[in-house]
C-alpha cells in the first residue's frame, strides 16, 4: 500500500514538471554522460560494461572509430569522445535543454538561432523526428535532408526547435498520444521563454517525417489549447501558421489507407501504439480519431503541404489523397505533392529508377512552402 501509494506521488510530481516548476532555458551539462548510460543500456547485451561488435554490427560500423585502444569493445571512458549529432548551422545554438520532466525522465529540445540577423521575433519552425514513435531522436534535425532544410529556414530568419518526445516501448505507459502533447508542450516552452529567445510563437511552422509528419500535422491542425502535459506549461500561447508532412500518415480510422494488396490488416501495426496499455476497448474509436490529423481539418486551418511516394508501403500514398479530397470538402488550405517510384524515407522503390522530383526539388519545395506564408525575411 505505501510502494503504491509513493508510485502515485512520484507519477504526479514527473507528470507536472516537479509540481509545476517551469524548466530553466539552459543546456544540460549532464546530457552526453546521460545519453552515453543509455546507449550502453541499450547496445551491452551480454552486461559486462562495454558494447561489442557482435552485440549489433551496424552500430559497432558507425561507433567503432572510438575504439581508441582496438581491443573491439567501447566501454564510458571511450563513449565520452561521442559527438551527438546536431544541425550545422553557423549561428548560436542552445542544446540539450531539459523543457519537461515525465515518470520516464526528462524530455529535451535543442534550438537552432539564425546564420543572419534578423530585425523583432524571430519565427519558429518545430521539426518533429521520425522513427514510428518508437525510435529516433531530435538530432535527426542534422542528418541530410533535414539538416539541409533547416539550414536553409536558417538562413531565412527562422528559429528552428528540434523537439524530443517520449518513444513508445513495448511493455512501456508512453503512447502516440504522449508523443504528440511532448511536441505541443515544446512549443509551449519556448513561448513560456519567448523574450529571452527572442522568437514569436504566433509564427510557428512544423515540419516532421514519417511519425513526425503525423506528429507535424497534429501540431499544426489541432488547437493549441487541447492535449495539454505538464500544467505549468498550458498556459503559455502559440500559433501554427504553416507545416508541412514528408510521409506522415493523417487518418488511423479508415483502415484501408494503410491496406496492401499483399500487407492487409497493416494498420494493426500501429494500432498498439495508440491504445497504450492501459486503453479499453471502448477508447480505441475516440484514441484513434483523436490522433487523426484529418479529423481537425477545417476551413480555417493553417496551410498544410504532404509530400508523399506513390510506392511508399509504409505509409502508403492513399493519405496525401485523402487530406487533399477532405480538403476540397472542407475548402481548406492543403497542396500534396506526389514523389514518383519513391518508397518511404524517398527510398528508390526499384532500388535502380531515380525519383521524382529529386530529394533535392523535395527540400526546395518544403523551404518554398514555408516561406510563401512567412513573414521571415
Amino acid at each position: 500500500m505505501v510502494k503504491h501509494a509513493t508510485q502515485i506521488v512520484l507519477a504526479f510530481l514527473f507528470g507536472t514538471g516537479l509540481a509545476g516548476a517551469l524548466e530553466p532555458l539552459e543546456s544540460d551539462p549532464d546530457y552526453l554522460k546521460a545519453a552515453n548510460h543509455r546507449f550502453l543500456a541499450k547496445h551491452d547485451k551480454n552486461g559486462d560494461g562495454t558494447f561489442e561488435k557482435d552485440e549489433n554490427e551496424r552500430e559497432w560500423r558507425r561507433s567503432k572509430r572510438l575504439d581508441k585502444n582496438r581491443d573491439g569493445k567501447l566501454d564510458a571512458g571511450e563513449l565520452k569522445q561521442r559527438q551527438l549529432r546536431y544541425v550545422g548551422s553557423s549561428g548560436r545554438q542552445l542544446r540539450d535543454v531539459c523543457f519537461k520532466r515525465t515518470e520516464t525522465g526528462k524530455v529535451y529540445l535543442d534550438v537552432y538561432f539564425p546564420d543572419v540577423a534578423v530585425g523583432g521575433a524571430k519565427p519558429v519552425a518545430l521539426y518533429t523526428h521520425g522513427g514510428g514513435w518508437a525510435a529516433g531522436s531530435r538530432h535527426g534535425a542534422g542528418n541530410a535532408l533535414f539538416n539541409t532544410v533547416h539550414i536553409a529556414l536558417l538562413k531565412q530568419g527562422f528559429c528552428v526547435v528540434s523537439v524530443g518526445y517520449r518513444l513508445v516501448k513495448k511493455g512501456g505507459e508512453t503512447a502516440m498520444r504522449d508523443c504528440v502533447i511532448d511536441a505541443k508542450d515544446a512549443l509551449r516552452f519556448v513561448s513560456a521563454h519567448r523574450e529571452a529567445l527572442g522568437i514569436d510563437p504566433m509564427r510557428t511552422y512544423t515540419f516532421g517525417d514519417s511519425a513526425g509528419g503525423q506528429l507535424s500535422q497534429m501540431v499544426l491542425l489541432s488547437p493549441p489549447e487541447n492535449l495539454t502535459g505538464a500544467p505549468e506549461l498550458a498556459k503559455y500561447p502559440y500559433k501554427t501558421v504553416a507545416g508541412v508532412s514528408w510521409y506522415g500518415p493523417c487518418d488511423f480510422e479508415d483502415e484501408q489507407l494503410f491496406n496492401h494488396n499483399d500487407r492487409e490488416n497493416f494498420r494493426d501495426r500501429f494500432g498498439p501504439r495508440i491504445l497504450g496499455p492501459n486503453s479499453k476497448p471502448e477508447d480505441k474509436l475516440r484514441l484513434y480519431r483523436e490522433m487523426s490529423p484529418v479529423k481537425y481539418l477545417t476551413k480555417d486551418s493553417p496551410p498544410l503541404l504532404m509530400i508523399q511516394g506513390d510506392k511508399d508501403t509504409t505509409i502508403p500514398v492513399k493519405h496525401a489523397y485523402h487530406m487533399e479530397k477532405r480538403a476540397v470538402a472542407l475548402d481548406a488550405p492543403v497542396e500534396i505533392m506526389i514523389i514518383k517510384n519513391a518508397g518511404h524515407n524517398w527510398r528508390k522503390a526499384d532500388g535502380i529508377t531515380p525519383i521524382e522530383p529529386s530529394t533535392k526539388a523535395i527540400v526546395q519545395r518544403t523551404v518554398n512552402f514555408l516561406m510563401e506564408h512567412s513573414h521571415a525575411k
